[in-house]
């Protein structure tokens, strides 16, 4: 490599007109991945907080409900058997609908029956088969999250892999209204039409269950990836012996990722990036409360308008990775994302003021998920194998949880010894691994080797 290798940066594509920025929008790739994001969203809370919200309501006791956060145990572990969907085909559906429409159409259906079951069960009398149901619900949930990832990576060219990622999070939030407050006011009108409450539970669940739908519907009016056609008939996919077909997925996926150049490099950065946002994010709720806000302060500041700062705030993302270079769009976001968490410090010294506290949470909420979708649009572009697609981005993933799970972890001590305007400036300070490896990867010429690897992907998609 030459020392003109090391410091180059890949050029800049010509910037898209305001028309094209916003229709790619519009596109119907795009609009399969959105609807997808809802299909996603909509099965998260109905093993969560909704569950908690029916149990607590029919008086089981605190001790139980809180057993139930291990629940959530499948969307941690997922990439342990994300080389299946890389590597099986399902029994007739792929054959009809592709490999990776397939598997989509296998989880939904998988989802309905595990959603139904769960609204069928009795939390009081059997908690072990509500934990039971949840479990099944949570693991068709995650495994049809990889399964859309997969197909979102696959589909989607790098330049629109933001904005079918803004796509995605705005109508998986919406999913994820749909079944928290959409399902407790579903609910209560089923004790208005004279439901007992179980059974109006049952039939909230129900009703949950039937929106799957639209993902079916979805999947069903989509086409098959390019890439994954092909991938059907590489050797890799064709061994005969299915449990060998499975591991030589696994080997293949994690060995191929490994043995870049920049590996560790790279892995590390994906562990970091979010680091500074999580690290703060993690004391949110908190840092409001001992200020002295209200609890309805902090749910229509902090839940209500975070979420339209969020939203807006992703799609703006999506403008932005599609305007710029990759590396630039990066080097944007974590700056925002580190020079957000120093709005904090200063709520911290104006204290109780509603409309600072708007305004913060709208800066914060809004750099975030501009942070957040250029992330997943760099992730993306990691995974261009259509053979490991599922098995890489679910590993990718589960290291991006460990800053926002397990380093952030001891973020509530850092607080109780320093204080809350320190504290702030700290997690804004805690954004500089990240930086040190960004500059690092861009000397080493990584994302010039990206680039020409998404070039290659997509010269191979339109042949």
């Amino acid at each position: 490599m030459t020392p003109t290798d090391i410091t180059e940066t890949p050029a800049p594509a010509a910037r898209p007109s305001l028309a094209e920025t916003f229709s790619v929008y519009l596109r119907p790739r795009v609009l399969i991945v959105m609807f997808l994001g809802f299909s996603s969203g909509l099965p998260l809370a109905l093993s969560g907080s909704t569950l908690l919200f029916w149990m607590r309501e029919s008086g089981v006791d605190l001790g139980t409900i809180g057993l139930f956060a291990l629940v959530g145990t499948p969307y941690t572990l997922k990439f342990l058997w994300a080389p299946v969907v890389d590597a099986l085909d399902v029994p007739v559906l792929s054959r009809l609908l592709g490999r990776r429409r397939g598997w989509l159409v296998l989880t939904q259906i998988l989802l309905i029956g595990a959603i139904v079951l769960l609204g069928a069960c009795d939390p009081v009398r059997a908690p072990w088969l509500v934990a039971l149901g949840a479990l099944l619900v949570a693991t068709a949930s995650a495994t049809q999250d990889i399964v859309i990832d997969a197909f979102r990576v696959e589909s989607l060219p790098e330049n629109e892999q933001a904005a079918g990622m803004a796509s995605y999070v705005a109508a998986y939030r919406i999913g994820m209204l749909a079944s928290t407050i959409g399902a407790l006011f579903l609910v209560s009108g089923f004790e208005a039409l004279g439901f007992v409450r179980a059974s109006a539970w049952t039939w909230g669940y129900v009703a949950m269950a039937a929106l799957v739908a639209i993902g079916i519907v979805t999947t069903l009016l989509a086409t098959e990836p390019a890439g994954s056609d092909r991938a059907v008939n590489d050797p890799e996919h064709r061994i005969e012996n299915r449990a060998r077909r499975v591991m030589v997925a696994a080997v293949g996926a994690f060995s191929e990722f490994l043995t870049r150049d920049s590996a560790v490099l790279v892995l590390a950065f994906v562990i970091f990036f979010k680091f500074c946002d999580a690290f703060a994010g993690a004391m949110t709720a908190p840092f409001v409360i001992d200020l002295g806000f209200s609890r309805n302060d902090y749910a229509a500041i902090v839940k209500g308008v975070g979420l339209a700062a969020t939203l807006i705030g992703g799609f703006a993302g999506g403008t932005l990775a599609r305007a710029y270079p990759l590396v630039t769009a990066l080097w944007i976001g974590a700056l925002l994302q580190s020079v957000s968490n120093l709005v904090f410090a200063w709520q911290a010294m104006v204290g109780v003021d509603l409309w600072a506290l708007t305004a913060t949470i709208i800066v914060e909420n809004f750099t975030g998920a501009i942070g957040t979708v250029v992330f997943v649009a760099y992730l993306s572009a990691l995974c261009n194998n259509p053979l490991h697609t599922a098995t890489q981005y679910a590993l990718l993933t589960a290291l991006a949880a460990i800053g926002r799970t397990y380093l952030s972890s001891g973020a509530g001590f850092i607080a109780e010894a320093t204080g809350w305007i320190t504290f702030f400036m700290l997690s804004a300070v805690a954004a500089i691994p990240s930086f040190v490896l960004l500059v690092w990867l861009q000397r080493r010429g990584h994302f010039v080797r990206l680039a020409e690897g998404v070039a290659a992907k997509r010269s191979a998609q339109d042949t």
